[in-house]
């Protein structure tokens, strides 16, 4: 497996465990994702297995081209401020990984 490989595959895994989070707050209590988050799970995989600058990119905010649709970019950004601060309890390494991505990311812009 690649560098590139391994990197689309533990966004796929963040997205996914984000998403989950957010739907068992917000909708399902079944332990399975409703069809709304399915399809923005779907919808984020496709663009995650399409990004042509996944070998350099950090995350998809500090990204110069935007690829998600305003919908689901909109659905996203609310996913993401929902999980995020719950992310140090269900996965207090990637998140404390993700803090320190997005501090040198800061710092070298």
């Amino acid at each position: 497996m690649t560098d590139t490989e391994r990197k689309r595959l533990k966004e796929k895994n963040m997205v996914e465990q984000m998403i989950s989070i957010y739907c068992k707050g917000h909708h399902s209590k079944k332990g399975h994702l409703c069809s709304d988050c399915e399809q923005l799970k779907n919808y984020a995989f496709a663009k995650i297995d399409r990004c042509p600058f996944m070998e350099t990119k950090t995350f998809c905010s500090s990204c110069k081209v935007h690829c998600y649709n305003r919908e689901m970019a909109n659905k996203i950004k609310e996913v993401m401020r929902y999980s995020g601060p719950r992310m140090l309890i269900y996965n207090p390494k990637a998140a404390v990984s993700h803090m320190i991505e997005s501090l040198k990311n800061r710092k070298g812009s």
